[in-house]
This record gives C-alpha cells, sequence and structure tokens, in this order.
C-alpha cells in the first residue's frame, strides 16, 4: 500500500506520491495530486518527461536561496516553479542551538513551534498552486519535505502510524543516491544518534503528532480556512 507509491524518475531516488493513503474518515489520498522529492535539479531529459507525463504542472522549491539552482540549467516548458524557503536561515540563534541534530527529527517540533509562518507559507504555496500535479522538494526530501509531508498528511487525516511509515521510507530510498555521489550514507549515523537519546525517528513523529492540532497550528501560522480548504481538496479531492 506504501511501496507503489514510489516514482521511478532517472535522475531523482526519493520521489514518492502522497496519493494512496487512507484517511480517518474512510477515504484516501488522491494519486497525482501531491508528490515529494529530492532535488529534481538532477533529473535527466527522461526524469523530466516523465515528471511532466505523470502530470505535475508545479515545483515548490522549499530551499536556501543559496541553495537555489538548476544544476543543469534544464527545467521544461509548462512548470511552475514557487519558491517558498522553510529553513530561515537567516535566525542564526535557532540554528546555532539546533544544527548539531540537523539531519534527524530530533529538531522538527521545535523548529513548527518557531516556524509557524514558514510552515503555513509553505503549505500555502501547495494550495494555491495552479491546476495540475504538486511536487515539494528541499534538497534530500528528508527532514524540510518531510516536516511539510508531516502537515499535509495529518491534515488530510491520515493516520500518525502511516505518516511515520511514510518518513521512514526516505532512509532507503536515499542509499543509492548517496552511492552515486560518492557519499557516506547518513541513515546510520542518525540512527546511532537516535539512540543515545532513547528514541526513534518513528517515536519522534509521532510524538510530534500526538502534541499538535494541525489545522488550529497552520491557522495560527497565518493560512486561512480557504487554503486549509483547498489543500484538503487537493489532496483528497471534492468532499461527499
Amino acid at each position: 500500500m506504501i511501496d507503489d507509491r514510489h516514482l521511478d524518475w532517472d535522475g531523482c531516488h526519493n520521489v514518492r506520491d502522497l496519493g494512496g493513503l487512507g484517511t480517518a474518515d474512510g477515504r484516501e489520498t488522491r494519486r497525482g495530486a501531491v508528490v515529494r522529492s529530492d532535488t529534481p535539479d538532477r533529473l535527466t531529459p527522461a526524469g523530466w518527461s516523465a515528471l511532466h507525463a505523470y502530470g505535475v504542472r508545479t515545483l515548490v522549491d522549499l530551499r536556501n536561496d543559496s541553495e537555489v539552482r538548476a544544476w543543469n540549467g534544464y527545467r521544461p516548458p509548462g512548470i511552475t516553479v514557487l519558491h517558498t524557503p522553510l529553513d530561515d536561515d537567516g535566525d542564526t540563534e535557532f540554528w546555532q542551538r539546533w544544527r548539531h541534530v540537523y539531519g534527524t527529527p530530533l529538531y522538527y517540533r521545535t523548529f513548527l513551534d518557531h516556524k509557524a509562518e514558514r510552515c503555513a507559507a509553505a503549505v500555502g504555496a501547495i494550495a494555491q498552486a495552479p491546476p495540475g500535479g504538486v511536487l515539494f522538494h528541499c534538497v534530500a526530501g528528508r527532514d524540510r519535505t518531510g516536516i511539510v509531508a508531516l502537515l499535509l498528511l495529518a491534515l488530510a487525516g491520515v493516520a500518525p502510524s502511516d505518516i511515520a511509515s511514510d518518513y521512514g521510507l526516505t532512509a532507503v530510498r536515499l542509499r543509492p543516491l548517496y552511492a552515486k555521489l560518492g557519499q557516506e550514507d547518513e541513515a546510520p549515523l542518525i540512527d546511532r544518534r537516535l539512540q543515545r537519546e532513547n528514541t526513534s525517528a518513528r517515536q519522534i513523529i509521532l510524538s510530534t503528532l500526538a502534541g499538535i492540532d494541525i489545522e488550529a497550528y497552520l491557522l495560527g501560522g497565518g493560512l486561512s480556512k480557504d487554503d486549509l480548504d483547498a489543500v484538503r481538496a487537493r489532496l483528497l479531492g471534492p468532499s461527499g
């Protein structure tokens, strides 16, 4: 039910549809509506063609200004790019305190508490995107993308256990990317860091979801009720 959401687009490794997940009211998130991924800058022309054929027409880029660059300079026609940086890297006080656990979900709840406006803006960009599929991404598709995926799926009514399982898929999907780039796989390092804290990524995601009212949180961050309805409609289709 979860594994068949993976999308094999040449050049990217951590791409999956947020569709196909059951919700509390007995519905299922729509396939082809919202996709999460690592940076599409690595896509080959064949990968871009697959993205376009899948129906994606908007990219929501969560990266910082300094990270934004089209590595091969290519963007297919008919794709809208919305740049909505999530990290707020200018907040040096926050990152001096939490940089040491970046790459793990240990900082997620504190980030959500301090960056509600940023998170709401990212969700709002997806809500307000033109018709067609929306892909949102950062660099690896793990932390910033993971936080936004958590908010979207919770807003749609997906069970916390399934949201945590979706988060866990990233570690497996990034292994071939690290190998391709000649870099060390970060997953074992992250697991050891979490073990020292007597926790796991799954436990953190579940506790984060248990301690937050997603709708109230996003409204408090500046999202409108219309935007909330638009996100749900994009993820679930028309109500009723």
